[in-house]
């Protein structure tokens, strides 16, 4: 049985079964954008080695959960989501936030920026862009990482992330404008560096 020439939903099928193998295959296909999605909300590669395949062990366990409404990555994105998340919460920063929450009350400096708008065309390497983008996601709050990587990666609705999250959908909102405004100051910052 050639596993490599299956689709995801036949190597399902098969792991359901107990065919180790079929899973395996769907690991080796997955296992990089798991990563780099538990790297991008943790900032930590240890972190995010970890998460990444306590996901994989939670998938495994839970495969008989599997519906099938969305793509096996995106169930499987969710499940490492969802792991960061409650990892974050484990390690809240009390003083972030609170320097957070005033630094939105009082609008800051940042509510006189213009958002920019990044056009990968303009004189910048694809390559060269993703490594800014992850630069600038990495200086963000956690709590703004996790805001934009829910809406802007995941294309999550406000109302999913608010469950997520336990906040109002204004909160989400009001985050997501300001994990905007920041991040579009600190690729301006990047490219002014570059």
């Amino acid at each position: 049985m050639d596993h490599s020439t299956a689709t995801d939903d036949a190597l399902v099928r098969f792991a359901r079964n107990g065919d180790m193998a079929a899973f395996e295959e769907l690991v080796a296909r997955h296992r990089d954008k798991l990563y780099a999605r538990a790297y991008t909300m943790m900032r930590n590669e240890d972190e995010a080695i970890d998460l990444s395949q306590e996901a994989w062990v939670k998938g495994w366990q839970r495969l008989a959960q599997f519906q099938g409404e969305s793509s096996f990555a995106t169930w499987m994105t969710r499940i490492v989501i969802n792991l960061c998340l409650d990892q974050l919460r484990k390690r809240k920063r009390q003083r972030a936030e609170s320097i957070e929450a005033m630094d939105e009350e009082s609008g800051g400096v940042e509510r006189q920026m213009p958002i920019v708008m990044v056009n990968p065309a303009a004189g910048l390497e694809r390559e060269d862009l993703r490594s800014r983008i992850d630069e600038a996601l990495g200086k963000l709050t956690e709590t703004h990482r996790t805001v934009l990587v829910l809406h802007e990666f995941e294309q999550m609705e406000y109302k999913n992330i608010a469950k997520i999250m336990n906040c109002s959908i204004g909160t989400v909102m009001s985050r997501l404008f300001y994990a905007r405004r920041k991040m579009a100051a600190l690729l301006q910052d990047l490219k002014k560096a570059g």
